[in-house]
C-alpha cells in the first residue's frame, strides 16, 4: 500500500497550483477510503486538508506538502531501481507524505493517548503562507509539529531565520569620461557590503551552527555606459541563528549604512530545544528502528515549521532518506520510507506509556 501510494503521488504533476490541488484531492480521497474524516480547506485558491485521530490533552501535528518544483515530463513517471524510487517530489516530500498517511491510517482505530492532526498542504515551495501559514494563524496548532521534509531519518531540530533586505545607496552622477567628478553608487554599495561582512553578527555561532550566512543576492544600479551611477540597490539574503534576533542584525547593518534599509521579507528561526519532551520520546524510537544514534542537526534553510515556531510551538523537520531533491535524479530510499512509517506509529504508540 505504501509504495503504490507513493507512486500515485509522484505521478501527479503538482508543480502548479492546479496540480498541487489535484494532489491534495487525491490524498483526501485516499484517506476517505480508509474510513477517515477529512476537511478540505481552500484559501486564495490553494487547497489543503486536515484530518484528526486520537484523543487526549496533547496534539501532535503531522504536516507535509504535496507541491513540488518544476520537472521534466519523464520525472512524473516514477521508476524503481535498486531500492530507490525516482521521480520529481519523491524525496521532497511525497515519500514523507505517504509515510504519514499510511501511519495515520494504521493508527486510526487505536486508543491513542494524544491527538494526531494530519495536515497536507499545497504551497510550501512558494513560501507556505496560503496553507500552513493560514492553518497556524487560524488555530490549527498543537503541542508539537513534525514536517516530513527529507532528513535521512535524522531530526532537523532548528532552522535559521531568514531576512531579505534592500539597501538604497546614493552617489553623485558625472560624465563617464570623468568618473573622479562623481561618486559611483555601485562601488559605494560594494564597499558597504564588504563592511557588512565584517560586522559582529556574521562571526557568531551556536551549538548547531558555525555561523549565520550572508548572500549578496542582487545588485542593481546604472542605466547607461557614459554616466557615473548615482543610485544603487543592494539586496541581501541573510540566514540568522536561532540565538540572534532580526532587530540586532538590522541595528548593526544600520551602523554602517544608515537607515536606508527596507525589509523585503523575514521569518523567525525555529528554536526547538534538544531536551523537549517530544524529542526525548522520539530519539530512542529512531535509534531502535535504525540501529544507530539519532542524528540531530540544524537546517540552514527553512520549511513550514516556521509558521508554528512563530507561536512558540516546538517543531522539527523529520523524514525519509532522499537524494537530489529539486535535481534531475531525485529519489528516495523505499526502505527508509517504510522505516519512517513505523517510527511514526511507534511515536504515537509510545506516548501512552510516557
Amino acid at each position: 500500500m505504501l509504495i503504490e501510494l507513493l507512486k500515485d503521488l509522484v505521478s501527479i504533476d503538482s508543480s502548479s497550483k492546479e496540480g498541487a490541488n489535484e494532489a491534495v484531492e487525491y490524498c483526501a480521497e485516499w484517506l476517505n477510503k480508509q474510513g477517515l474524516t477529512v476537511n478540505v480547506i481552500v484559501n486564495n485558491g490553494y487547497k489543503m486538508l486536515v484530518s484528526e485521530i486520537g484523543s487526549g490533552e496533547k496534539t501532535v501535528i503531522w504536516n507535509g506538502h504535496v507541491d513540488v518544483v518544476s520537472g521534466t515530463p519523464d520525472q512524473f513517471f516514477p521508476e524503481i531501481h535498486e531500492g530507490k524510487l525516482y521521480g520529481r517530489g519523491a524525496a521532497d516530500m511525497k515519500a514523507g507524505i505517504a509515510g504519514m498517511m499510511c501511519a495515520f491510517s494504521e493508527l486510526k482505530d487505536r486508543d491513542l493517548g494524544l491527538k494526531i492532526q494530519l495536515q497536507i498542504v499545497s504551497d510550501e515551495e512558494i513560501g507556505g503562507l496560503n496553507c500552513s501559514g493560514y492553518l497556524a494563524k487560524h488555530g490549527y496548532r498543537g503541542d508539537f509539529v513534525i514536517c516530513a521534509e527529507p532528513t535521512h531519518l535524522g531530526i532537523g531540530l532548528q532552522a535559521k531565520g531568514a531576512l531579505h533586505l534592500d539597501i538604497e545607496v546614493s552617489g553623485k552622477s558625472a560624465h563617464g569620461s570623468r568618473p573622479w567628478e562623481g561618486v559611483n553608487a555601485i562601488e559605494k554599495a560594494y564597499d558597504l557590503y564588504q563592511k557588512i561582512k565584517e560586522l559582529p553578527f556574521t562571526r557568531e555561532n551556536s551549538p548547531l551552527y558555525t555561523s549565520p550566512s550572508l548572500n549578496l543576492a542582487k545588485i542593481k544600479g546604472g542605466d547607461v555606459y557614459n554616466k557615473v551611477p548615482d543610485a544603487c540597490l543592494l539586496s541581501l539574503d541573510i540566514r540568522y541563528l536561532p540565538t540572534q534576533t532580526m532587530e540586532e542584525i538590522i541595528a548593526q547593518i544600520e551602523s554602517v549604512t544608515g537607515n536606508n534599509i527596507h525589509i523585503h521579507m523575514y521569518s523567525k528561526p525555529v528554536k526547538t530545544e534538544e531536551n523537549d519532551p517530544f524529542i526525548t520520546l522520539l530519539r530512542p524510537i529512531i535509534e531502535k528502528n535504525t540501529n544507530q544514534e539519532a542524528i540531530i542537526f540544524g537546517q540552514h534553510g527553512s520549511a513550514d515549521t516556521v509558521f508554528f515556531a512563530a507561536y512558540d510551538i516546538p517543531a522539527i523537520e523529520f523524514g525519509p532518506k532522499g537524494e537530489n531533491w529539486h535535481g534531475d535524479r531525485e529519489c528516495v530510499s523505499l526502505e527508509s520510507v517504510a522505516v519512517y512509517q513505523q517510527m511514526l506509529v511507534d511515536f504515537a504508540s509510545e506516548f501512552v506509556l510516557s
